[in-house]
């Protein structure tokens, strides 16, 4: 079988994974090669994704490096496994790629979502109304129809989470965003009174930080945190207009932890949250 052109983010994920497991043990590409007795491009394209690897050679690189971290293999071994097509391929051709991996990102996600945002409200808590007005404003302007695929595909991201109970979403948002405008007044207070229904939701956690805290917590960009089925396999996804962008490094799943251990400690409990949202409800004027 060739090798892939465009391997999905699971897969490049499974390849990151065993490329850290090799350089864990301090051995090269030709060694690993030499040792399970392949060719050193087969080692190559599987740290890279582009060819799959089955449970049985997942152990085996992890015998000849060593790794003794048991539920990572496991996981991993899970991941050589899943052959299941996301519900996102219905909007392959349609969407950009990049823009589908952040529904896989989610969908990888085995328990808590964690969301930082402060220019806007968070994706996943959007109204159609309110993302519809948020893709207007992309420049180059987007089509009627292209403002519909983003939204519905926005809008779809937001079904398949309200539809696993499994995963928890704790969303913290900046004071800013709610008062920030995207589709008009009458679509920003719509939004704002969902958020206030989300928020009694068993598995959705809203918390906003306020403008009179000491100093602001966060990053200026809007932030997503997924806990994986082990820690190593943790993800961070940045927003952009371009698309997302993923960190996965120790490193930098260190540095995010921290940065969301400081946001929670700036942010409003859930009870003040909700009426700090109500009272914007009630304040926004036209």
């Amino acid at each position: 079988m060739p090798p892939r052109r465009n391997p999905s983010l699971r897969q490049r994920r499974l390849g990151a994974e065993l490329r850290r497991i090799r350089e864990a043990s301090a051995l090269r590409g030709p060694q690993l090669a030499r040792i399970l007795d392949i060719d050193v491009s087969q080692v190559s394209q599987m740290e890279s994704g582009r060819i799959g690897v089955s449970r049985q050679r997942l152990r085996d690189i992890a015998n000849a490096c060593k790794c003794l971290n048991e539920p990572l293999i496991d996981a991993l071994g899970n991941m050589t496994q899943d052959r299941t097509k996301g519900w996102w391929e219905e909007y392959r051709g349609l969407l950009p790629s990049v823009f589908l991996e952040s529904a896989e990102h989610e969908d990888f996600a085995s328990g808590t979502l964690k969301v930082w945002t402060s220019a806007f409200l968070p994706g996943l808590l959007q109204t159609s109304d309110y993302a519809n007005g948020m893709f207007s404003r992309r420049i180059p302007r987007l089509t009627a129809d292209e403002i519909d695929l983003h939204t519905g595909f926005r809008t779809q991201r937001r079904n398949m989470l309200l539809r696993s109970p499994q995963k928890r979403l704790e969303a913290y948002v900046h004071e800013s965003s709610l008062l920030t405008r995207f589709g008009g007044t009458e679509a920003l207070r719509d939004q704002l009174r969902r958020m206030i229904d989300d928020s009694f939701r068993d598995n959705i956690s809203i918390r906003v930080v306020p403008f009179n805290v000491h100093t602001h917590p966060g990053p200026i960009e809007s932030i997503i945190y997924s806990f994986g089925k082990v820690p190593e396999l943790d993800t961070v996804e940045m927003e952009s207009s371009r698309g997302p962008i993923f960190f996965d490094a120790p490193s930098e799943l260190a540095s995010y932890r921290a940065i969301f251990d400081r946001i929670e400690k700036a942010a409003l409990t859930e009870e003040d949250s909700r009426n700090m949202i109500h009272d914007t409800v009630r304040t926004l004027k036209d």
